[in-house]
């Protein structure tokens, strides 16, 4: 770890009136793990996986989540806490990490944020308020009714500088996005002007090499995942009651085998769409990481 090492040990020389945490991010797959095992074991404390999908029982090999003997005996926290056709807000993310967070603090432990999604990260580290906006359920049940193509349609239209961070099959996000903007006639990311870090935040970035390494490591992973039997895990999460319907299910690396297992192309097509849908994935994340590098 000694890329590392002499930040790391700035990092606790330095004092600070804030609480200590450690943020380690990057595009998927940048070996983000690597690194928070390292860091974990150093520190001898505990992580928690800032990935809105590892969240999620059964939804293993897509997710690349974090396998037992992977952990290094450190424990790690909000991973396999719900089953995937459950809802799970920001906000609920928000408030049981904080409590892990605020635990770990007491035992003199520095927590470790790891993986990849953004909006769950700035969720714990910044001190900004769009997730005390109150909700407007009648707001909310009218945009229900549209489609995710309107509804993202109208997004981009009235903020379009946000809608770029989100995936348009989000619906649960760009809905929450247009009922804040008609609740407050604010963008989302206005809220975001005045953050300022709740703690006394160590970001690290693992190097993961160019933009086109980044790609063709994407690439080759999704063809590991197909060889680990991802298609067989689709089909069991389908024979377990879990369709295309189920919002957790509509992520890339599973709604792509819909169309294939009704047909409407072949297995070959499906890994393409998902190495594809993948590496745009990674360059909105890179969009989004691009603060923390400041």
């Amino acid at each position: 770890m000694t890329q590392y090492s002499e930040k790391l040990q700035d990092f606790l020389k330095t004092k600070s009136e804030k609480q200590k945490l450690i943020v380690i991010y990057g595009p998927t797959w940048s070996w983000k793990t690597s690194l928070s095992i390292d860091i974990g074991q150093e520190l001898k404390t505990e992580i928690i996986s800032t990935d809105s999908r590892q969240i999620f029982c059964k939804m293993d090999i897509w997710t690349w989540k974090i396998m037992p003997h992977e952990m290094q005996w450190i424990t790690h926290h909000m991973i396999d806490i719900i089953m995937p056709d459950m809802p799970y807000s920001v906000s609920e993310f928000k408030s049981e990490s904080e409590k892990i967070i605020e635990w770990l603090h007491k035992k003199n432990k520095i927590p470790i944020l790891a993986w990849g999604t953004g909006l769950y990260i700035d969720s714990l580290i910044y001190d900004f308020q769009v997730w005390g906006t109150p909700g407007d359920e009648a707001i909310r049940q009218k945009l229900e009714w549209e489609s995710w193509e309107e509804l993202y349609a109208r997004l981009q239209a009235v903020d379009p500088d946000y809608a770029l961070e989100l995936h348009p099959n989000n619906k649960q996000y760009v809905v929450r996005a247009l009922e804040v903007y008609e609740i407050t006639w604010k963008s989302k990311r206005d809220f975001r002007k005045t953050r300022e870090l709740k703690y006394d935040v160590l970001f690290l970035c693992p190097d993961y090499g160019s933009r086109e390494d980044l790609y063709e490591r994407i690439n080759k992973r999704v063809e590991e995942m197909f060889a680990q039997w991802l298609e067989r895990e689709v089909s069991m999460l389908i024979s377990d009651g879990y369709d295309e319907h189920a919002f957790w299910m509509k992520s890339i690396g599973y709604s792509e085998f819909f169309p294939y297992l009704q047909g409407e192309y072949d297995l070959a097509c499906c890994k393409d769409l998902i190495q594809q849908h993948s590496r745009n994935y990674a360059k909105r994340q890179l969009t989004w990481f691009r603060k923390y590098e400041k």
